[in-house]
């Protein structure tokens, strides 16, 4: 996705050589213009899979899958890190350990929201270690429901997550792969083709 690529390319910052800084425009500061061609990508993608459900993780997955959701018209989940007083039964639920924020958390889902005829497509900003997407696959199969693949805004291809998910036999479209960040400068996987 070019005007993406572009995004990182002009405002990303390589903070070290597995840590890509994209808040001005994605996970911190959202771009309502490159959202919306996200989600409008992504809704491309998926869209011969029959998707009910889009799931994200909070917080940063939300812009992209909420826009994902609305151009496929059918309702986001977001996996909520912290349960509230009003989320305190019948939940799924899932560790999820950050390598960015060094830091596990438990994931959770309310069973009112997931069932098992739903098809779901996951949607998430980052994808590199792949224990988001792993959580999020617990909570789906928790639900019984199927897991038709993910959406990924940046994948760090050069990080094993979606290896890992591939080798499963996941579907995984990422519309930025990074093949680097070494020496502060992104490269991107070259060809379209999934590893």
């Amino acid at each position: 996705m070019e005007l993406l690529q572009n995004k990182i390319e002009q405002e990303g910052i390589v903070l070290a050589n597995d840590v890509l800084k994209v808040d001005a425009f994605l996970n911190h500061q959202m771009d309502p213009t490159l959202m919306k061609e996200i989600g409008e990508e992504f809704a491309r993608l998926f869209s011969n899979e029959k998707i009910t459900k889009v799931v994200t993780i909070e917080s940063s997955g939300i812009g992209p899958g909420l826009m994902t959701a609305l151009a496929l018209q059918v309702p986001l989940i977001f996996a909520r890190k912290k349960k509230s007083i009003t989320m305190q039964q019948d939940v799924y639920t899932a560790k999820v350990y950050s390598f960015t924020k060094k830091e596990e958390n438990e994931i959770s889902i309310s069973h009112k929201w997931l069932e098992a005829n739903d098809k779901v497509l996951i949607v998430d900003d980052f994808l590199a270690n792949g224990q988001a997407a792993l959580g999020l696959l617990t909570i789906i199969e928790q639900a019984k429901a199927e897991a038709v693949g993910f959406g990924i805004v940046i994948e760090k291809a050069f990080q094993d997550g979606g290896k890992l998910l591939r080798e499963r036999g996941y579907r995984v479209e990422s519309l930025a792969r990074i093949e680097s960040l070494k020496e502060g400068k992104v490269t991107f996987v070259k060809d379209k083709m999934h590893i």
